[in-house]
């Protein structure tokens, strides 16, 4: 039966609830579960270790556990892939698909800026044995070589909100596959694998989670991706503690509700700040969504230290707003030259808008715009 993405975000991963007999999700903290056929375990854990999905009852909590599933198969289906691999957190997500591609022989990897700031330094560092190669969208074709194992953008990006036409690239990658990082969009908003992505990631810990309170990752990609990412949690062990797939899969259910109630309210803002003559430039996507860079005339710290209803902090997605000065923490970690010319500049703020009053948020950025 087709729903819609608003109903399908409350049922998805609870399908199976009601023959259970229960209303609210069980929450699986076992970090083992006994068997006495130790026969029938080896044989499991050989098919796992070859790539299969484990069949069956649980064994141990770094191999898979049925909490982290629910939340699995709920974000695959509302990016539309067969499979999601749930890590710790999302910067263990990234690393995971770039272990994924040196595993198999493919070092290489063409990167779109800005990024992330810790995945800017994740690929510029090399830590994890992968060369980058960055480019501009339409240049991404010319980049690619016989040892390109993944080319990885982030649309819209942070800080910058810039956003890449995910069908273009997808044609321009051939076949090599296309990692798409969605944490800003949602799959509210965009569905990168309509477009051709291969691989959808998101920072859990953003608008899927939604209350600022876990930690979490995930990629929805197909059955053969899949298999590998598996292999590489369970070997370097980044496994989502079942309370955060717990916490995740219950976001979910209000996920549409969030980020179209604060997608409207941050419409509003980004208008208004447009309008202010302390505010020099304003950036928001064309898709909308709940965040907003804008860069001021005068010192962007006096504006982050005057807000008092809006929370000065990292991070964003959360149910309150959070307002940050990029070039000093989330990309503090990027070359400055790097930074300034992938539009990260001095002047930039980004705000991520959360659930409360748009007027109670305007008067606040009101009286601290004054502080410039």
């Amino acid at each position: 039966m087709t729903s819609s993405l608003r109903t399908r975000a409350v049922h998805a991963g609870r399908d199976d609830l009601t023959d259970l007999g229960v209303h609210a999700a069980p929450l699986d903290l076992s970090t083992t579960y006994p068997s006495r056929d130790s026969a029938a375990e080896a044989a499991r854990i050989d098919a796992f270790a070859a790539g299969a999905e484990l069949d069956g009852p649980p064994i141990y909590g770094r191999v898979g556990n049925p909490t982290v599933e629910r939340f699995e198969r709920a974000l695959a289906e509302l990016e539309g892939f067969e499979h999601g691999v749930a890590f710790a957190s999302g910067m263990a997500a990234v690393s995971a698909c770039l272990l994924s591609a040196v595993a198999q022989g493919k070092r290489h990897v063409v990167a779109v800026r800005p990024l992330y700031g810790c995945s800017d330094h994740l690929l510029e560092s090399g830590l994890l044995g992968t060369e980058v190669t960055w480019a501009a969208p339409d240049a991404v074709a010319a980049a690619l070589r016989p040892d390109t194992g993944l080319v990885f953008v982030e649309t819209p990006a942070n800080p910058t909100l810039a956003e890449a036409d995910i069908a273009e690239l997808a044609r321009a990658c051939g076949d090599v596959p296309l990692a798409v990082d969605n944490t800003f969009a949602t799959p509210v908003l965009q569905r990168p694998g309509h477009h051709g992505a291969r691989m959808v990631l998101h920072s859990a810990t953003k608008f899927l989670g939604g209350h600022g309170d876990v930690m979490g990752g995930i990629v929805a990609c197909d059955a053969a991706e899949a298999a590998r990412l598996r292999q590489i949690r369970f070997a370097t062990g980044g496994v989502l503690h079942p309370l955060a797939g717990y916490l995740l899969l219950r976001g979910l259910s209000t996920l549409p509700l969030r980020v179209n109630a604060a997608s409207a309210t941050a419409a509003t803002l980004a208008s208004r700040l447009g309008e202010h003559p302390a505010v020099t430039a304003v950036h928001y996507p064309r898709i909308g969504g709940p965040l907003v860079a804008f860069e001021v005339d005068g010192d962007p710290h006096a504006l982050i230290g005057a807000v008092r209803l809006i929370t000065p902090a990292v991070s964003l997605g959360s149910v309150d707003t959070l307002i940050q000065h990029p070039g000093s923490i989330s990309h503090r970690i990027v070359d400055e030259g790097d930074r300034h010319g992938a539009g990260v500049s001095d002047q930039l703020i980004r705000m991520s808008v959360g659930l409360e009053d748009v007027e109670d948020l305007w008067a606040d950025l009101e009286q601290a715009l004054k502080a410039l």
